[in-house]
Formats: C-alpha cells, sequence, structure tokens
C-alpha cells in the first residue's frame, strides 16, 4: 500500500475546532496556531448544531447504503447554513460556516463516487475475470517467476488457517486469505520501497490508523496476529467506500485517496466496471488485481498452469505468556531448551528481540510456557546500552551538516537528541551529538596529566561541559582554582588538572588479543571502562582489533 490515504473526519471535531482542512493532512503534521474564533451568538449557534446534526445523519445513512437518503440529510444541512446571517457571530460563524460546507462538498462527492463506480458484488463474491492482462500475470507466475510463487505458497500454510478463520469471522471472502501472496509472498518482515512493512504491506500512518503499535521496541505491522486483523478493518472500509472487490483491492494498494480522484476526472456513469478504472491507474497498481486473480486461477487449478506446488509449511503452533520483565530472546531460549531461531520466528513484531517494558505477551512453542514462567527471575533483565555522545560548542559559522561530519553523525540524530524542529542552530549554544562508529576525539581535548591546561572561559562555557571536554570532573577543576561556587565569568582562565592514571608511570602499554574488549581489558587492569576509553581517547562505539596498543594503569 502507497502513503497516500483519505483521513476520517470526526463530524463533532469539525465544529469545536474550526479548521477542517487540517483534518486531511497526515497525523504528526506541524501546525501554526490560529486566532481563537469569536464566540458565536446562541441562536446562529443551535443553526449550526443542527446543520451538524443533519450532516450526521447523512454519513449513517451513506454507511447503511441509503444514498438518496443521505443527499437528502446533507441538502437539509446546506439549507440551514443558508438561513444564517454572514455578519451574525462575526468571523466564528463565517469560520464554522466554511467547515460545514466543505463537509457537505466532500461528503456528497463520496457519496456520488460511491453510487457510479459501485458494482452489483457483496461480501462473499470476488470475480475471477480472465483477460489479457490476468493471463500476463498468469505467465509470469508459471515462467520467470515460479520459484518466487512456489516459495510463498508453501510458506503460507503457516499464517493462511488463523487468517481464512479471521475472515470467516469478519464475514469477508476466504480468497482474501491469498492478498499475502502478492503483498509480501508471505514473509513477515517484508519491506518495500514505499516503506511498507510486514505481510500484509502496512505503511506507518495507515497502521496507526488501524491500531498497531510501533515504538522503540515493537513494530505490529510484522506481527501476523495483529496486522491480519488491521487489513480486515481496512478492507472492510474500503468495500464500504467502492462497493466491488476489484475497485477495493486497487485501492488497498494505493490507497483510497488516489482512487478517488481517478474516478473524479472522468464522466459520470463511465466507469461500469473496475477494468475502465484499470485503464488509468499507476502501474503497479494497475498490476495489482489481475495479479491477485492469476494467483487465485493458478491455486484453484495448478495441474491446468503446469505447476506442482508442493505441500504447504505446517502452521505455527504456541502459546502466550505474559512477562512483565524486559529481557532478551537470547537469553530466553536457552531457559526453556529450545533454538533462539525459533523464538525469533514466533516473535517477529520484536524489533531486536528484546521485549518492551511494559507486560508483554511473549509466544512460546507449546508446552513450555510454564517452564518460562518457573524460570522468569533467573533470567537476566536486559538494558539498552546507551549512545556515546559528546558535547559541542556551536561556533560562527558552523551547520548541523558539519557538526554531524566532524562526529560521524548524522543530521536526523542531532536534532532527535536536541529535540530541534529545524536547522537552525546558534552560535554559542551547545549541543549534545551522538558520535559515529571511527570517530577519535582530538589530541587537544586530552591534555597530559604532567602539564595542566588552561582554558579560557568563553560565553555558553560551564563547569560540568569543560570538565567533560578535558576529561576532568568539576570538583578537581573548583579545587585547582580555588572555586567555592560554579559562576564563571566569559575571559576568566581555568587550569584544568590532568586525569587520573594519565601521569607518566602511572600507564603501561597492552597488546590487544583475540576476543578482547574494552571492557574486559579495563577489568582485567583494574580499571573503570570510562578510564580506559579517556586514557587511548576511544569511545563505547570504537573498534579494537588483535595487535593494536592501548594504554592501561
Amino acid at each position: 500500500m502507497q502513503v497516500e490515504q483519505v483521513q476520517d473526519v470526526e463530524l463533532q471535531d469539525v465544529l469545536t475546532n474550526g479548521d477542517l482542512e487540517d483534518a486531511d493532512k497526515p497525523q504528526g503534521t506541524s501546525y501554526e496556531c490560529t486566532a481563537v474564533p469569536e464566540p458565536i451568538e446562541k441562536d446562529t449557534q443551535q443553526v449550526l448544531d443542527e446543520a451538524l446534526a443533519s450532516c450526521q445523519v447523512a454519513q449513517e445513512y451513506w454507511q447503511k447504503g441509503e444514498l438518496d437518503q443521505a443527499i437528502d440529510s446533507l441538502d437539509q444541512a446546506y439549507a440551514m447554513l443558508l438561513s444564517i446571517e454572514s455578519e451574525n457571530g462575526g468571523s466564528g460563524v463565517l469560520q464554522a460556516k466554511e467547515d460545514l460546507r466543505y463537509l457537505i462538498s466532500k461528503r456528497m462527492l463520496e457519496i456520488y463516487t460511491s453510487r457510479f463506480t459501485a458494482a452489483t458484488g457483496n461480501h462473499n463474491a470476488i470475480p475471477l475475470d480472465m483477460n489479457k492482462f490476468v493471463q500476463a500475470e498468469i505467465n509470469l507466475f508459471t515462467g520467470r517467476e515460479k520459484n518466487f510463487f512456489i516459495a510463498a505458497y508453501q510458506r503460507s500454510g503457516q499464517y493462511r488457517p488463523q487468517i481464512v478463520e479471521a475472515l470467516r469471522e469478519a464475514g469477508l471472502p476466504e480468497e482474501l486469505s491469498w492478498l499475502p501472496l502478492i503483498e509480501s509472498g508471505f514473509k513477515v518482515k517484508a519491506l518495500s520501497s514505499a516503506r511498507a512493512l510486514g505481510m500484509w504491506q502496512f505503511i506507518a500512518s495507515t497502521g496507526y490508523k488501524f491500531g498497531m503499535t510501533r515504538d522503540r521496541y515493537i513494530d505490529e505491522r510484522m506481527d501476523p496476529e495483529k496486522s491480519t486483523q488491521a487489513a480486515i478493518a481496512y478492507l472492510k472500509e474500503l468495500h464500504s467506500m467502492f462497493g466491488d472487490w476489484t475497485t477495493c483491492l486497487a485501492a488497498y494498494n494505493c490507497g483510497e485517496g488516489r482512487v478517488l480522484r481517478v474516478i473524479k476526472r472522468q464522466n459520470v456513469n463511465y466507469l461500469d466496471n473496475f477494468w475502465d478504472l484499470y485503464q488509468r491507474l499507476p502501474r503497479e497498481t494497475a498490476r495489482y488485481v489481475p495479479r491477485f486473480l492469476a494467483a487465485l486461477h493458478i491455486i484453484n487449478d495448478p495441474a491446468k498452469y503446469g505447476m506442482d506446488l508442493g505441500t504447504p509449511y505446517p502452521p505455527l503452533q504456541y502459546e502466550k505468556v505474559t512477562i512483565a520483565k524486559q529481557v532478551h530472546l537470547n537469553h530466553v531460549a536457552p531457559a526453556i531448551n529450545i533454538s533462539k531461531e525459533i523464538l525469533k520466528d514466533l516473535n517477529p513484531e520484536l524489533r531486536y528481540q528484546i521485549t518492551p517494558t511494559t507486560p508483554y505477551e511473549l509466544k512460546v512453542p507449546p508446552g513450555t510456557s510454564d517452564l518460562l514462567l518457573a524460570s522468569i527471575d533467573r533470567i537476566s533483565q536486559y538494558e539498552f546500552p546507551q549512545d556515546a555522545y559528546v558535547l559541542h560548542r556551536i561556533r560562527s559559522g558552523e551547520t548541523l551538516s558539519t557538526i554531524a561530519r566532524k562526529y560521524g553523525s548524522s543530521v536526523t540524530k542531532i536534532k532527535q537528541v536536541n529535540s530541534l524542529h529545524n536547522t537552525r542552530i546558534v552560535a554559542g549554544k551547545t549541543l549534545k551529538v551522538p558520535i559515529g562508529r571511527g570517530y577519535s576525539a582530538p589530541a587537544e581535548t586530552q591534555p597530559a596529566a604532567s602539564k595542566p591546561a588552561v582554558h579560557v572561559v568563553r560565553r555558553g562555557d560551564s563547569l560540568w561541559n569543560i570538565a567533560q571536554r578535558y576529561g576532568s570532573t568539576i570538583d578537581a577543576i573548583k579545587k585547582a582554582n580555588g572555586l567555592s561556587g560554579t559562576n564563571l565569568s566569559v575571559g576568566q582562565e581555568l587550569k584544568i588538572p590532568g586525569r587520573q592514571g594519565d601521569a607518566p608511570g602511572d600507564s603501561k602499554t597492552y597488546v590487544v588479543k583475540r576476543g578482547d574488549t574494552p571492557a574486559t581489558i579495563a577489568r582485567n587492569h583494574g580499571m573503570s571502562l570510562k578510564q580506559l576509553l579517556a586514557m587511548n581517547g576511544l569511545h563505547m562505539k570504537s573498534t579494537i582489533y588483535p595487535g593494536q596498543q592501548i594504554k592501561v594503569q
């Protein structure tokens, strides 16, 4: 599915918030503040409320398929708007009238669109058309895409039984259970160039719209159960909008907004069936429906098309255990005597194979839930490693791009860490900059302990960031300079004492061996990891290698 979607609008919000244009913007869009509307007189407000109620009634009629009654209700709402004097109530009235007028026009367009594109199909009828477009896709599936088709068909066995059951409960055609074959090849982690993810290929905004969580730990677009329920909800919504399954499937692929715009450009009553619309859709979407129909034809009679599809994989079997502890699957697997790959396959929605900090239903093989509950206290709690970063004082002429290049970081990361909404920065301010792989601290920021450095205080400096820069401490700097407090003045000279462990005779050279890490080297020499990194100009993401010489105490 593509990014383009028609956003649902809550009717009451239109009148309350007074800015309908923004209702069609995707979630997360920034908005400029607008002036608060002037109060609306009571009598005028009552008329607006009645007009709004008529719009709500029209929406209910439309959802039931009673189009004439829906149009009548919208006509009544518009008549009410015309009865309101423009000068009554000031700008508040004008804004409310404009919002409702726009809403009525939009609903009227949707009703006429559904009237002239709806076919006579129902929830249980997907016409198996055969034409040159469908035949072309059959030729591909039985030709150069034969291996893909067979592999996807066999993979379907893991998930399709649950999908079919969910479709039956929703009253939708079982044939829709084959949509993931052409969407993702039944791969739960499939990612498209349009950033659509999962077996049902949801983009992030549509996934959010249909209730799927996406955060640091979880992306439910990769959860077979939850993404299937979201896909069913979306398909039902599209079918109620367009009325026939072929047009509905086209909208599932490229978004209902795109399909509605193609329809709107045509003459009334011209689009008698999907194949008229087909010629005017984007190429990828135009192929989507015949590709799905081609898959159904082959699956219904593989021998006719010379295909040996083999045996589908058995359905995934599992039970769920609610755990309130953050754990890594690599630690859970040995505790219940199974392969970590099995756990990963059962819980593909875990982005890093780590459960979230909140209670979570972990899927485990049948018969292992009791063992997991009995051993959960012995499984170590997982903590995400904190990203290493430096504090950078912005100099005149610097940009986020130049700062990012200096530290091997990126503009996006710097903006996220510092909660910046744009790329505008001010000289003298301090930025927190995540450091990238391969960055080494400049030699001048690591003064030798045998000769204290002298630092001239500049605008924006504090004892804390000066101590961080020189690898010292606030107390050490205060003691070396006879300071009783933390107040500094621009131009003030500070003596910076050397770092502990850097004095001549206190360090020696160690040659890195295979299997060494900075943490193990520090521990073996009675040092803290922070000391080891500071002595060698390293950071948390630095790579060390066998034969490398580093300083240790």
